[in-house]
């Protein structure tokens, strides 16, 4: 009862479950009235249930319901509150779909939603319905919801194979599984049928087509075992998390569930099949577990070759392959029998040597005695010699070493002659220390069987040497019999413990190298920046952890290649490139050692995370027989779980700045419409209104008015050109095409081409010119940088009130000239000192502002940068008014050669 007790006092709640508790605390309940055909009356018992909600005071709501024309069901709907549909225009049509933001609006406390495999129109939010649902129950809104068996995913194959009907719209498993409630609503095969001949189901002549077609009373019955399985099997699960949740100490058997117990032996995989077949007939779920001891560490290659075989065996008779690491098989078996609810035990028998039954346990009957529910069947073994279910080191082929008994007789030496140097000095109880010595060091050293022959050796020697009369073995003084049959248990004790301590400090010592390698591994990939680094750190780790060859594949367009290797190895069989295609397809192995295509070198598995598959492991080596033991598949696993997350975050920071780029290109584009919609659109319209006026009313018009329309379709004209011209500078930036010409220019000359083209823009506003006498030769493009000045006069002017002062400074200082262009505006707003040189950017401007696209400081930015100056934007400190500061350095004119 020890064990028992030890197991109950340790139990607790399960992380896995207590975090999906957790997840489900803010989310609405989803209830599923589950029905195995059409017309057994899932929408009646909805809405039946939403109006015994209704009467409890609930806020109920429909959301969508198809009453498909039937009376009773008409009924029912009277008296709710319906959102109203959304019509969707599809081919010519008007589809009326669930308006889901009027109901996220609405938010009520439960929402009825019919069909939930239905597909929604194109156009709408989501393409199905149940991802409508998921949205709500995000929301914390409950959901009531129908849906027919033959809509499950996982069921739609052996549906097609009972019916002949291939169904379309399905939903994932995963919606079934995350369901708080599911009601399965039955009729009979008779019923349902006397239903469709009434007319209830069908107009008259569709329901005699669906009697002869669908509605069979075979498939009927199909169907109806169909839906109330798969209602069980949640459950079930439901079940278990709930035990796991609360710590409850299993098995509650309301369901069947079969464990197989096996180790490295040759009959366990005649206990999987054994256990596959009784699964088989309770009609359970089953798995094979092997509990992985500090012994596990001295297997031969053989023995673990074995056990990976059963462990895949196991798992291609569709059961769950699982290795726990532990220190006790009786302690861990029963713990993990208990948390996932097991109801049968199936145990190898066990024929041990007599002498081996009165130094050990039976753990077959430990397990017995403390297995409480759990049915325990012990199964004696076939193809091999049978054993019990533990992981004890199995026989090895190859002839024992010799060295480790050779030590024992060394270790046995050297204490006689210790002993006999300490004989003159100590008594003879004391020497017997001595031999203990030895055999703690032979367990130490050698092992087990070592240290035995060294307890055995040690007191034959003690007896031989030191026990009256000497130099025999016959023993005169009864309290030396005594002190030699006490010596020689505890040294046999010691030995067995020594040796054991020693494996488990042996296990402790390599999974703690492990557990170094991983995290030195996961913080190699934390720092990694680039694809390529993840793919080589991660080619380079599995294979000096797991002593294997390694290729990494990653999707292509349509196909898939190898991007990664170590050794590196870019060439591939056409065997192993159609085996790494169908485990990247198909997101399970093939390859060498595995079901499909087992020709190929290497064995692929794929590697994925949580959200995606990624791409495709390829492994092989020089050795026989299977790729990886169960341990360094559970290393690989680790491995490659890591790996997929760090290649899925380089992916998606990829996609984010995609994201960026396409939204910052809309964004332009946007940007550009606008403009061009308007700024162009203006000129036009000038133009247009002065040239029709002119060819409609030129000889009633008087030649001042004349001119002044002239004039009109110049200066739009002229306006016109420079927004055309912007845009095409602006092209010339981003494309990269600016290649300025620097040359040795003199600013007054620059400065003062910019004026006369700006002189009709700046005609309103008084100018002031500051150039300090003596200023060095500007190394600029001459035409580009009339550009940027035109640019800067024409902002002012536009943010300047009428009659204020521009004033253009320039100065030189430390190597540079400094050119200022200062307005008496209202300013540039602090947040939006940098935004102003983004394209088609404007700060907040009054009426009065004349209208822009935005580009002109841009293009200010990119062309002085183009030449290797500067320019920022700033505001006045004695008054309103931006000032923009062009820095330009000075360079001697053998730098421009």
């Amino acid at each position: 009862m020890a064990s028992d007790t030890r197991i109950d006092s340790e139990a607790r709640p399960s992380p896995d479950a207590l975090l999906a508790r957790v997840a489900r605390e803010n989310r609405g309940r989803l209830k599923i009235f589950l029905g195995a055909a059409p017309g057994v009356g899932k929408t009646y018992e909805m809405l039946s249930a939403g109006r015994a909600r209704k009467a409890d005071g609930v806020d109920v709501v429909i959301g969508v319901v198809e009453t498909h024309g039937r009376k009773e069901t008409e009924a029912l709907v009277e008296g709710f509150e319906q959102v109203r549909r959304m019509a969707v225009s599809y081919r010519g049509r008007q589809l009326d779909e669930m308006d889901l933001d009027a109901v996220l609006k609405r938010a009520p406390q439960l929402v009825l939603v019919d069909e939930l495999a239905h597909t929604n129109a194109p156009g709408s939010r989501h393409p199905k319905r149940y991802l409508d649902v998921q949205e709500l129950l995000a929301r914390g809104i409950d959901v009531y919801s129908t849906l027919n068996i033959q809509h499950v995913e996982s069921l739609n194959d052996v549906v097609a194979q009972i019916t002949r009907i291939r169904v379309r719209e399905t939903v994932p498993d995963s919606v079934i599984d995350e369901a708080d409630e599911i009601e399965v609503i039955d009729l009979t095969p008779g019923d349902l049928i006397r239903r469709l001949h009434e007319g209830k189901v069908y107009l008259p002549a569709t329901a005699k087509s669906a009697i002869e077609n669908y509605f069979s009373p075979g498939n009927l019955t199909a169907l109806r075992e169909l839906a109330l399985r798969r209602t069980a099997q949640r459950v079930d699960d439901q079940l278990l998390s709930h035990m796991q949740a609360h710590a409850i100490a299993g098995p509650w058997a309301a369901g069947e569930r079969v464990l197989v117990c096996v180790d490295a032996s040759p009959g366990s995989a005649s206990l999987v099949r054994y256990a596959r077949r009784q699964a088989e007939r309770l009609r359970a779920p089953w798995a094979a577990v092997h509990v992985e001891t500090a012994d596990a560490a001295t297997l031969s290659e053989e023995a673990k070759s074995r056990l990976s075989e059963t462990m895949r065996l196991a798992e291609q008779l569709g059961g769950e392959a699982v290795i726990v690491p532990g220190r006790d098989l009786v302690e861990e078996l029963l713990r993990y029998a208990g948390a996932n609810n097991f109801t049968h035990l199936v145990l190898g028998s066990p024929r041990p040597h007599r002498w081996h039954q009165f130094f050990r346990r039976s753990l077959v009957h430990e397990i017995i005695r403390h297995a409480g529910a759990i049915s325990v069947h012990v199964v004696a073994e076939t193809g091999g010699t049978a054993a019990k279910p533990d992981t004890r080191i199995a026989e090895r082929k190859t002839r024992p070493s010799l060295l480790p008994y050779a030590l024992s007789l060394l270790y046995v030496g050297v204490g006689i002659g210790v002993g006999t140097v300490l004989d003159r000095v100590l008594e003879v109880q004391n020497i017997a220390l001595v031999f203990l010595m030895a055999v703690l060091t032979s367990a130490v050293t050698a092992g087990i069987w070592p240290a035995l022959l060294t307890s055995g050796l040690s007191a034959l020697a003690f007896n031989f040497f030191f026990l009256d009369p000497r130099y025999t073995l016959t023993i005169r003084d009864p309290d030396s019999v005594l002190a030699l049959s006490f010596f020689l248990v505890v040294a046999v004790i010691a030995s067995n413990l020594t040796a054991t301590v020693q494996r488990q400090a042996v296990a402790a010592r390599t999974r703690a190298r492990t557990t170094e390698d991983l995290y030195l591994f996961s913080r190699k990939l934390a720092g990694t920046g680039t694809l390529d680094d993840v793919l080589w750190a991660t080619a380079f780790q599995m294979a000096s952890m797991l002593k294997v060859h390694v290729v990494l594949l990653l999707p292509e367009g349509d196909t898939i290649a190898v991007r990664a290797g170590y050794p590196p190895d870019d060439t591939l069989a056409e065997a192993d490139i159609a085996a790494a295609r169908w485990a990247w397809e198909h997101n399970r192995p093939a390859g060498r050692g595995a079901d499909t295509l087992p020709g190929a070198r290497r064995l692929y598995l794929p590697l994925r995370t949580g959200r995606t598959p990624v791409g495709v492991v390829g492994l092989d080596n020089d050795k026989q027989g299977p790729l990886l033991t169960p341990e360094q598949r559970r290393l690989f696993n680790a491995l490659a779980d890591q790996a997929a997350v760090a290649i899925e975050r380089i992916q998606l920071v990829a996609d984010v700045d995609r994201a960026k780029l396409a939204t910052e290109a809309d964004r332009l584009r946007s940007a550009l419409l606008t403009s061009i919609s308007h700024d162009l659109k203006t000129p036009l319209a000038a133009i247009m209104g002065a040239g029709t006026t002119l060819r409609d009313y030129a000889p009633s018009l008087s030649d001042p008015d004349r001119a002044e329309l002239l004039q009109t379709v110049v200066d739009e004209s002229e306006r016109l050109n420079r927004f055309i011209a912007n845009l095409l500078d602006m092209t010339r930036i981003g494309s990269g095409a600016m290649a300025p010409k620097l040359v040795p220019s003199e600013l007054g000359e620059i400065v003062g081409a910019a004026l006369r083209r700006a002189a009709k823009i700046t005609a309103g506003h008084r100018i002031e010119l500051d150039l300090a006498s003596g200023l060095p030769l500007l190394c600029v493009d001459p035409v580009l940088f009339e550009q940027v000045v035109f640019n800067l006069l024409d902002n002012a002017a536009k943010y300047a009130p009428q009659t204020s002062t521009i004033t253009l400074k320039a100065h030189a200082r430390a190597g540079e000239i400094v050119i200022e262009v200062i307005d008496e505006g209202p300013g540039i707003p602090a947040d939006d000192l940098e935004r102003v040189f983004d394209s088609f950017t404007r700060v907040e401007k009054t009426d009065q502002v004349e209208a822009g696209t935005g580009l002109g400081l841009s293009i200010c930015r990119g062309f002085v940068e183009a030449m290797g100056g500067t320019i920022l934007a700033g505001n006045r400190r004695d008054r309103s008014g931006a000032v923009f500061t062009i820095t330009v350095p000075i360079r001697e004119e053998t730098e421009l050669s």
